[in-house]
């Protein structure tokens, strides 16, 4: 029963959508072809939840085939209003004509230029969704902001801190783009890395491929990591307890061939000159069922209110619930977590927009509560749907200054 309102609403969409791809093209092979390749898709893209591939929910070539029938569907939804707003009309024009008038009365004909326009219109997102399906998933922008702080230690004036988050390295497709975005993270000769959540999508398997590729990320004082909610395997149905806690050892085994340091409720330092810079790391803490495992408390036993913090944290939730109002001041907060949604539009120092801004108050950028600072990474990666509109791959990299 609950696949027959899906099923409706498609059957729907389609007969509209035909209508107006009809009346542009009406030879009749043409119209097979068109009935053929989206039942194609639709066929392929349900079929693929039905096999075990590696990386589980979201793996390639399912993202793929996810990614193509967002294409057709969006697009035909972009046709719908114009078509049925049009067979309004028409039923109207229709009933006018027979009230008022005793000839014999012909339905009225659908109108060549207003499906040209929707077709038109339609062509607009199904062309930005595949760009950024080719294109815009591997698009790594750099972008770098400075924060000032009034008890930053001396000995860190200008320290330079590299973030990423959101690897998801079960959607890969492309070594040679992956390792492009490696090159790029070492490029930025940073001091220090923090990685911040969601190596997978569901299975430590997933990162058998890129272990080799990621291990090449270096930086002075080394890089840190924390857990996001994807890394415990929620998201797939395992055949018993024990295979998901092997798959959680697996993983957590896997940041340390990577050479990261994984905090896990723990806190670690950094000290230059006697002076110390204190790396504190939760498990994943957010909101709306997503797992609450992070403890903030406990991360950070032994540090105190004035010693400089930077806190890891998968989720903004957690710096808009619990971190931005702590005791402990935690200076700066790196997040990730919500990819930007992965489609928005950006315009520097202008205007930023995202559907993903309504259900998280912080997704993108950099925040500030009274001297307490957060930057919530867009994601290196990308997850369901494979592709990236607007809102690019990101490596983060801050400068940290004294006031």
């Amino acid at each position: 029963m609950r696949w027959i309102v899906p099923i409706a609403l498609l059957l729907f969409i389609e007969i509209y959508a035909l209508q107006a791809f009809r009346e542009l093209f009406p030879k009749k092979a043409i119209t097979i072809v068109y009935i053929v390749t989206s039942c194609l898709v639709y066929g392929l893209t349900i079929g693929s939840f039905f096999m075990d591939v590696k990386g589980g929910t979201f793996a390639q070539p399912r993202g793929f085939l996810m990614g193509l029938t967002l294409s057709l569907v969006v697009a035909k939804l972009i046709i719908i209003p114009f078509v049925f707003f049009e067979d309004i009309i028409r039923v109207f024009q229709f009933f006018i004509q027979k009230l008022f008038s005793t000839e014999q009365q012909h339905f009225p004909s659908r109108r060549k230029f207003v499906s040209t326009i929707a077709l038109g219109l339609a062509a607009i997102p199904f062309g930005g969704i595949l760009y950024g399906m080719f294109k815009g998933k591997y698009n790594f922008k750099v972008l770098n902001y400075k924060l000032a702080f009034d008890d930053l230690p001396d000995a860190f004036e200008g320290l330079k801190v590299l973030q990423i988050s959101d690897i998801h390295s079960g959607s890969f497709d492309s070594i040679k783009k992956v390792e492009y975005g490696i090159d790029l993270i070492n490029a930025q000769e940073a001091d220090v890395i923090f990685f911040t959540g969601d190596l997978v999508n569901n299975l430590a398997a997933e990162m058998d491929d890129w272990v080799e590729s990621f291990s090449k990320i270096k930086a002075k004082h080394g890089v840190f990591s924390v857990l996001g909610n994807h890394d415990y395997g929620d998201y797939h149905n395992w055949e018993s307890q024990a295979a998901k806690q092997n798959n959680f050892d697996n993983l957590i085994r896997i940041h340390g061939k990577l050479g990261w340091k994984l905090l896990r409720n723990a806190n670690d330092v950094i000290e230059i000159n006697h002076q110390k810079l204190h790396i504190v790391g939760v498990e994943n803490w957010g909101k709306g069922g997503f797992k609450q495992a992070g403890d903030i408390d406990k991360a950070s036993e032994g540090i105190e209110k004035s010693d400089f913090k930077i806190l890891l944290s998968h989720d903004p939730s957690h710096w808009d619930e619990i971190v931005k109002t702590h005791p402990k001041h935690f200076q700066l907060t790196l997040s990730g977590h919500t990819h930007g949604m992965q489609f928005g539009i950006e315009i520097p120092g202008w205007f930023k927009w995202s559907p993903v801004q309504y259900r998280y108050r912080q997704w993108a950028g950099i925040y500030n509560n009274e001297g307490r600072f957060l930057n919530v990474n867009r994601g290196f990666g990308y997850l369901a749907y494979p592709g990236r509109i607007g809102i690019w791959p990101e490596i983060s990299v801050i400068e940290l200054h004294s006031v």
